[in-house]
């Protein structure tokens, strides 16, 4: 493995290396305010956080990343045009796997642009791209904004399309929820039970719900239930649209295919597009780089565009040595009336050096 300094060392010359494009040295604190910021990761790094309380400040966390805190922070001065680089120690908690670290540095480049956030994505990717040239990985990108706009065209109710949006991340819950929208699965017996009105009197209270409450969401299932079925068609077109798996071109192409009979993709379709000829005008083959429907939604849910990822070839047990993706939505969450566009990527130097065998 790396040793400390190895990795500090590395970390200096990757983040030198943003700071001469024009990169402003962002400073963020090690402890974050967990109320702000918990509720805008995903429920991977939720689950993950090093949380402590405070009696001034409440609960506090271990930073998990750095891009929250320097969105939070960007958008407190303003949504001017910047770009901004770091380097230091994130801490996610590995109870699932504790062969991982749950300690490491973290270096990364946040670009805030409204000009072109196609030119905006492929500088963020050919800047990593180039800083990992001379080792054996392989790039994947995705769009999660086209699934969105997939899941924002169905024929069905805005509460189903909420609860499809929210579990694009949970990819397993979320095709189980467009089976059951579509009428392929049975209604678990419990809420079927609970819909006929089969409920005990007299049945004591459990739980913090209100009695109301409780009516509320029965209301909102009822409503459910009598929805009718999403078409066989468009949870094909979806499954379809999840099964894009090609080199750049040839995803295009078949994407292209698809926005024929999902017209709603269409916008995001050219974003990936306009994304494809920027990354070619800054040098990247995008003949042989993969492009996948589905990547990402195992990351951060605070990603709703462009996203990627660069994996060791030859060591599948290793996690990404870099990752990244625009999160436009974000900014506009924290920025108080105020967004810009915003896409960004980090690093694992403590990976790099390992993969080029340092002792």
């Amino acid at each position: 493995m790396p040793q400390r300094a190895d990795t500090r060392a590395r970390a200096a010359r990757l983040r030198a290396a943003f700071e001469a494009q024009g990169a402003v040295v962002a400073e963020v604190p090690l402890l974050q305010p967990a109320a702000t910021l918990l509720d805008l990761y995903g429920e991977d790094i939720r689950a993950r956080a090093y949380v402590t309380s405070d009696a001034l400040r409440g609960e506090q966390m271990l930073r998990p990343d750095f891009t929250l805190p320097v969105v939070e922070m960007h958008m407190a001065h303003g949504a001017e045009a910047a770009r901004y680089t770091y380097a230091g120690e994130v801490f996610r908690r590995q109870e699932q796997d504790p062969e991982r670290a749950n300690e490491y540095v973290q270096v990364g480049y946040e670009v805030f642009d409204r000009q072109d956030p196609a030119a905006a994505d492929a500088e963020v990717f050919a800047l990593i791209a180039q800083a990992l040239e001379s080792l054996p990985v392989e790039a994947v990108t995705g769009d999660i904004g086209v699934l969105m706009a997939a899941v924002d065209g169905l024929d069905t109710s805005g509460a189903r399309k909420a609860a499809l949006r929210r579990h694009i991340w949970r990819p397993r819950r979320f095709r189980a929820l467009l089976e059951r929208y579509a009428g392929r699965t049975a209604v678990p017996a419990a809420r079927a039970a609970l819909l006929a009105g089969d409920v005990i009197a007299d049945a004591p209270m459990i739980g913090l719900r209100t009695q109301s409450e409780i009516d509320a969401r029965i209301e909102v299932l009822r409503a459910d239930a009598n929805e009718p079925a999403l078409s066989a068609a468009q949870v094909d077109l979806i499954e379809a649209l999840l099964d894009v798996r090609e080199t750049m071109p040839y995803a295009l192409s078949r994407l292209h295919d698809l926005a024929v009979d999902m017209p709603e993709i269409a916008s995001a379709v050219a974003r990936v597009a306009d994304r494809e000829a920027a990354l070619a005008a800054r040098g990247i083959a995008t003949d042989a780089l993969l492009f996948e429907a589905s990547y990402g939604r195992v990351s951060m849910e605070y990603y709703d565009g462009f996203v990627f990822g660069f994996r060791a070839t030859a060591r599948p047990d290793l996690p990404n040595i870099a990752t990244g993706g625009r999160y436009d939505a974000l900014t506009r969450r924290l920025g108080n009336g105020v967004e810009i566009p915003a896409v960004g990527g980090v690093m694992r130097p403590d990976l790099m050096l390992e993969l080029e065998g340092a002792p």
